[in-house]
């Protein structure tokens, strides 16, 4: 992985101006035929997804408050852990995303949404819709590239520091949407210096931040282990195993997404004066999709075709899935590279790449071609 602009193969280097030009035109035509086909089958999803998920969220509280009794906590968490999977990735990703805003329901809209996680939605929707959809996979600006704690390329400096990135990877999945708060609130920037400490826009941010963290830790871990009586203790660690579970398999999902080796990244100057063309075919060069059945595609929100979602992110995601295959046929005829594979395989492909990067390229090409020639030479001259 390294900026497409450095790589001595460019995998687009055969496309020509007018090339780049007409896939757009051509993705454009898909996305006005899916705008023009949205309908009454469109709404019914998404209001039995919503509703399959709140039965399932208060059918698994009614069970945990029997949690004394293994098997009334191991039901009670996993069913926990799957309303609260389904409530970020199918529901409260894609309604702030405004895939459901035609609908003009109030109460499955992008400005009205507020989401079960620690990041307020309007600071979400801002670091994520306008930062990281815009920027997508551009070094420097799109900051969901290692969350500003990881080197992501090669060509980013190396620091010492780097050599934990496993660690905080590993802890950034158990505790994500924390993470995500304080990357939503760009706290190492803004704690960094003591204007920053004491801007009033910031302090303001921060206390909204605070207030939605306390409003979620006392739903979980007060109110409802309290209304379990004698088996307060064992709610309060199924609420908190729920939680770690829904942390691990969004950060999992969206490591996916855009981590995998055969994702592209790009320097800031390339995005200067970037046409309509040429934005849809970074996001088809930066995102990287999960095979799977329609369990899968539920269970990661239709992030498993996150190639699509980057194309057309507020489009409904029950049709991810009916344009993929046009959309793979662009990536097909125009001879890209169509990023996808299970789960597994990509979250390994992943991890792999945060490992690799923890350390510094030379001592990385060395431990490669050591292990490839097999002999005993050191790894420093």
């Amino acid at each position: 992985m390294t900026v497409l602009q450095k790589k001595a193969d460019n995998p687009i280097g055969h496309l020509t101006p007018d090339d780049i030009e007409e896939i757009g035109r051509r993705l454009d035509a898909i996305r006005a035929d899916i705008v023009a086909a949205r309908g009454a089958s469109d709404a019914a999803y998404i209001r039995k997804v919503i509703n399959v998920q709140r039965k399932l969220e208060l059918s698994s509280r009614a069970v945990l408050l029997l949690s004394l009794f293994p098997p009334a906590w191991l039901i009670g968490t996993a069913g926990l852990s799957v309303a609260k999977i389904l409530e970020n990735m199918e529901i409260g990703h894609n309604v702030m995303h405004g895939q459901w805003d035609w609908m003009r329901d109030p109460k499955i809209h992008s400005t009205k949404w507020e989401w079960d996680h620690a990041s307020p939605s309007e600071q979400w929707k801002h670091s994520h819709n306008e930062l990281h959809h815009n920027y997508t996979n551009v070094v420097g600006k799109d900051n969901d590239l290692g969350y500003g704690i990881m080197r992501v390329d090669e060509d980013q400096r190396w620091y010492p520091l780097y050599l934990a990135q496993p660690l905080w990877n590993f802890i950034n999945a158990c505790f994500f949407e924390y993470g995500i708060a304080a990357y939503d609130l760009e706290l190492g920037k803004n704690l960094a210096t003591k204007k920053r400490r004491k801007d009033p826009e910031f302090k303001a941010r921060a206390r909204q931040v605070l207030k939605k963290i306390r409003g979620q830790m006392t739903k979980d871990y007060v109110v409802h282990p309290l209304l379990s009586g004698p088996s307060f203790l064992h709610t309060l660690a199924a609420n908190a195993t729920a939680n770690v579970v829904r942390n691990v398999w969004a950060h999992s999902v969206i490591m996916c997404g855009h981590f995998p080796e055969g994702v592209q990244t790009f320097e800031r100057r390339s995005i200067e004066g970037e046409t309509r063309g040429e934005w849809y075919l970074r996001q088809m060069l930066g995102s990287a999709n999960i095979s799977g059945g329609r369990a899968m595609h539920l269970m990661t929100g239709n992030l498993s075709y996150q190639i699509e979602h980057h194309l057309f992110p507020d489009l409904p995601s029950n049709r991810y899935q009916e344009i993929a295959p046009q959309v793979q046929a662009i990536f097909e005829e125009y001879g890209l590279t169509y990023t996808t594979g299970p789960l597994p395989k990509q979250v390994a492909s992943a991890w792999s790449k945060v490992f690799r990067l923890s350390l510094p390229n030379d001592f990385a090409e060395k431990l490669t071609a050591r292990l490839t020639r097999g002999t005993p030479r050191p790894l420093t001259s």
